[in-house]
C-alpha cells in the first residue's frame, strides 16, 4: 500500500489516508512514549498504556489544529515569503493557544472522561494536581505539538522537493519530445524557405493575394523553427506570429468572417513559452468557422497589465445536433499539459462551451527579461516556474 504512487499521490482519496496514517502513528507512539511516566507507582508497564493511550487521542486534538495551522497557514503565507519574524510570531501564538486548549481540556474534558471509561485501577493514583496539569499542557503542546509539527513540515518539505523534480524530469521529457518533432519537420529548412521566397517573387506581380499568404506562411514557419526551440520567446514575436497566422486565415473567408481582434502593441521585454496561444486560435478556426456555412465569427482580445496576460476568445460554433463530440482536439490537450508543466500554479484556464458559443479565458503570469538576460535553447529561468 505504502508505495511511491501513494506516497505522493495528488488523490484527495490518498491524501486523506495520508494524513489519517499519520496521525495514527502519532497517537500510538505519544501514548506509548507516556506510559514511560509515573502515573502510579503500583502500575506496570503495561497496566499504564490504556491510560496514556486513550488520553493521546484527547491530546492529540490541539496537535492537529498546531499542525494544520502551521501547514496551511504559517508555512505557505510567511515562511516559504522570506517572512520570518512574522512566521516566528504567529507560530508563538499557535502554540500558545495549543497550549491553552490542552490546559482547559486537562481541567475539564480529560479526567472527567477517562475516569468514566477506565477502571479505577488503570487511572493516576493520586490524580495530577494543577501545577501537574499545567506540566502535562506544556509538555503536550511543546514537546509533542513541536515536535508532531517538526515533522509534518519535513515531510512536505521533502513531498514539494520530489514533485519539483518530477515536473522537472517531466518537462525535460517533453522538451525533448518536442525537439525530436521539431527535427523530424525541419527537412532542409534553408531549402524550404528559399523555396518559398521564389514562389512569393513569381507570385507578387502576378497575384499579390497569394503572395501575401505565402509571405505569412513563411512567418509563421520560420517562428515555429527558430524561435520554437527556445524555452521563452518576446511576447511581441508569439503576437505576431498569430496575427500571420490569422492574416493567412482570414484571406480564406474573404470578407465572409466577422473577426474582431485586439492585442496589446507593447509588451516591455514581456516573455512567454513559445506556441502557447496559437492552438487555441486554431481550434476556432478548425471547429468553429470552418464549420459554420453562415455568419461565422471570432473575437480575440488579449490584454496585458504588468507581467500578468489576460485572454478572452470567443468563437460560434454549430449546435450540439450537428455538432461533432470531438470539439476540442490534441492540440488543446497539449497546451494544457505544457501550461501545466511550465506555469504550474501561475496560470487559470477556463474552457466554457454553450450551444452557439465557445469561450476560452486564459490567465497567465509572465516573466520580464532583460534583452541582455534573454534564454538560450534548452534553458528555463526559474522564475518561470511555479
Amino acid at each position: 500500500m505504502l508505495n511511491r504512487e501513494f506516497i505522493f499521490s495528488e488523490k484527495r482519496s490518498d491524501r486523506i489516508k495520508r494524513h489519517l496514517l499519520f496521525w495514527i502513528f502519532w497517537w500510538l507512539y505519544f501514548g506509548v512514549l507516556h506510559a514511560v511516566q509515573p502515573l502510579n507507582k503500583d502500575l506496570s508497564y503495561f497496566h499504564k498504556l490504556p491510560y496514556t493511550i486513550l488520553e493521546s487521542i484527547l491530546h492529540l486534538q490541539p496537535q492537529i489544529l498546531l499542525v494544520y495551522s502551521l501547514l496551511y497557514f504559517v508555512l505557505p503565507r510567511f515562511l516559504l515569503n522570506n517572512k520570518y519574524v512574522v512566521a516566528f510570531i504567529w507560530t508563538s501564538l499557535f502554540v500558545l493557544f495549543c497550549a491553552f486548549v490542552n490546559l482547559m481540556m486537562i481541567r475539564h474534558v480529560n479526567t472527567q472522561l477517562l475516569s468514566a471509561i477506565l477502571p479505577t485501577k488503570y487511572l493516576p493514583n493520586p490524580p495530577r494536581n494543577e501545577p501537574q496539569n499545567f506540566a502535562m499542557a506544556i509538555i503536550s503542546s511543546m514537546k509533542g505539538g513541536i515536535t508532531c509539527a517538526a515533522i509534518a513540515v519535513g515531510i512536505k518539505f521533502v513531498k514539494q522537493w520530489y514533485l519539483k523534480e518530477q515536473r522537472n524530469l517531466q518537462l525535460q521529457k517533453e522538451n525533448t519530445e518536442a525537439q525530436l518533432q521539431l527535427l523530424t519537420a525541419q527537412v532542409h529548412p534553408h531549402f524550404l524557405f528559399n523555396t518559398l521566397n521564389n514562389i512569393y517573387s513569381k507570385a507578387q506581380p502576378e497575384s499579390p493575394g497569394s503572395a501575401k499568404m505565402i509571405m505569412e506562411l513563411s512567418h509563421i514557419l520560420r517562428f515555429v523553427l527558430d524561435e520554437g526551440k527556445l524555452a521563452l520567446v518576446p511576447l511581441e514575436s508569439e503576437l505576431q506570429m498569430l496575427s500571420d497566422y490569422i492574416n493567412l486565415e482570414k484571406m480564406r473567408y474573404d470578407d465572409k468572417l466577422d473577426l474582431h481582434v485586439s492585442m496589446p502593441s507593447k509588451t516591455e521585454n514581456i516573455y512567454i513559452a513559445p506556441l502557447l496561444i496559437l492552438p487555441f486560435v486554431e481550434n476556432c478556426f478548425k471547429h468553429g468557422t470552418s464549420k459554420m456555412l453562415k455568419n461565422p465569427w471570432i473575437n480575440l482580445k488579449i490584454e496585458l497589465a504588468g507581467t500578468s496576460l489576460f485572454m478572452k476568445l470567443m468563437n460560434g460554433k454549430k449546435s450540439p445536433v450537428v455538432q461533432s463530440n470531438n470539439r476540442k482536439g490534441t492540440g488543446i490537450e497539449n497546451v494544457k499539459k505544457r501550461l501545466e508543466l511550465l506555469y504550474k500554479e501561475n496560470y487559470t484556464l477556463e474552457i466554457n462551451e454553450d450551444e452557439e458559443v465557445f469561450v476560452v479565458n486564459l490567465k497567465m503570469e509572465l516573466v520580464k527579461i532583460n534583452q541582455s538576460a534573454r534564454p538560450q535553447p534548452e534553458t528555463v529561468p526559474s522564475a518561470t516556474y511555479a
